[in-house]
């Protein structure tokens, strides 16, 4: 049988009509916004129902941590959450790009958990994993692993460590949803952040095909996948510099189409 008569596999297409919708979802988004800050010339957003929807302090408090001094803060927010048992707790668990997800453009009616730490690794995250073992959430994000590659660890050890994170947070939390994220591209020759040199040696190719196994593993686990990758891409296949402060950090406007992408996931 030759290629162009092998069956369409029907997970590819199913995969490729939720992208589509998704990425039609967050350009009408865009396009309210823009329209609604034309109006009144900032975005609104509500306000959390109670003091425990904010358990988190804000992200410019954080800067010039030590990673013990990261670990410290985590596991006392933990505490909190673990102690006055928020609801409808979420957890979003990985590096900077998670961390400075601004609060106020993460989705309402939600508790949100802030678990990240700057220049986190795979390696890291699964090591302190424990840190929010008594929480009760109800649904745990992950995303990690930008900073493996610019470190130069190799794609099995990636993936071999994300198993072991997806492993670990369905032992520790049973009954609760592991959304695993899709490794983010970065800018390329248009990124200006400090370590640009390190990451034009990581083709975003390699990221894409890291991507695809990762929602392998994700799928035979039993874990949700969320495919982030095409809604920052641009037609080159790097990070959109609508999106970015510097080729790998997302600014407001990133934040606002990976918001988007979590209002649509189910079950979230």
């Amino acid at each position: 049988m030759s290629t162009s008569e092998k069956a369409y596999p029907l997970w590819a297409f199913f995969s490729l009509v939720t992208n589509v919708l998704l990425m039609l979802g967050v350009i009408l988004l865009i396009w309210q916004q823009q329209r609604l800050n034309a109006v009144f010339g900032t975005i609104v957003y509500s306000t959390p129902e109670s003091e425990d929807q904010a358990i988190a302090p804000k992200s410019s408090t954080r800067h010039q941590l030590n990673y013990q001094q990261w670990l410290d803060i985590l596991q006392q927010e933990a505490e909190v959450a673990a102690k006055k048992r928020p609801q409808h707790l979420t957890i979003l668990a990985g590096d900077s790009i998670s961390l400075w997800f601004p609060p106020q453009l993460l989705p309402e009616n939600r508790s949100w958990l802030n678990q990240g730490i700057s220049g986190e690794t795979s390696d890291g995250l699964l090591r302190r994993l424990n840190l929010f073992d008594r929480t009760q959430p109800e649904s745990i994000l992950v995303m990690i692993g930008i900073n493996d590659l610019i470190r130069g660890v190799s794609d099995e050890v990636i993936l071999d460590h994300q198993q072991q994170i997806i492993s670990y947070l369905q032992k520790a939390h049973p009954k609760v949803p592991v959304v695993v994220q899709s490794i983010l591209p970065h800018g390329a020759e248009a990124a200006t952040w400090e370590g640009r040199e390190k990451l034009l040696a990581i083709p975003n190719s390699r990221i894409r095909q890291l991507n695809q196994k990762l929602q392998a593993i994700a799928t035979k686990k039993g874990a949700q996948y969320l495919d982030l990758y095409p809604l920052f891409a641009n037609q080159q296949g790097n990070l959109h510099f609508e999106f970015t402060t510097d080729g790998l950090h997302l600014n407001s406007q990133g934040y606002i189409v990976w918001r988007t992408a979590l209002q649509m996931q189910k079950k979230l």
